[in-house]
């Protein structure tokens, strides 16, 4: 059989008992990694190390795929203070390379003026603009008025 070592290195052509001291001395096991050739290919490693590696590696797949949004809410009467810190939150929010959900919360009667919602939401997006690129433009849901920003090179 060919014996490939544990660094990579091709040992060469082998018999089975030859390759089994080897590993024994070594204290790695030795993998059949291609049964089929001619002749049989066979690896010395660490197999528990390597299935352990196996494991992290499939389960880190998924995470990376998580997507965190952060919500940033507001009243349409905020006051110009507020919504100045409010802004300082969401520019460091992109600054991590996070979205961000805007909404403003209409209350009582203030929902018979959406335009001053839309005037805050537009007033954020000019703001944050030299990082943030708007995803979904303003739109009204029920009592809300929402926006989501996203950074600049991930959009």
């Amino acid at each position: 059989m060919r014996v490939i070592g544990v660094d990579g290195s091709q040992l060469g052509v082998m018999t089975l008992y030859d390759a089994l001291k080897q590993v024994e001395a070594l204290g790695v096991d030795l993998v059949e990694v291609a049964p089929e050739a001619q002749p049989p290919v066979c690896r010395m490693m660490d197999y528990g190390k390597f299935r352990y590696q196996q494991k992290k590696k499939s389960q880190s797949g998924g995470k990376k795929t998580f997507v965190s949004i952060k919500e940033v809410k507001m009243g349409s009467r905020t006051d110009r203070h507020d919504l100045v810190y409010k802004v300082k939150n969401i520019r460091r929010f992109i600054e991590r390379g996070q979205r961000v959900k805007v909404s403003v919360l209409f209350r009582g009667r203030e929902i018979t003026h959406p335009e001053l919602g839309r005037d805050m939401l537009n007033s954020v997006v000019g703001q944050v603009q030299d990082i943030a690129k708007l995803d979904i433009p303003p739109r009204l849901e029920g009592r809300n008025m929402a926006m989501l920003l996203v950074p600049k090179q991930q959009a």
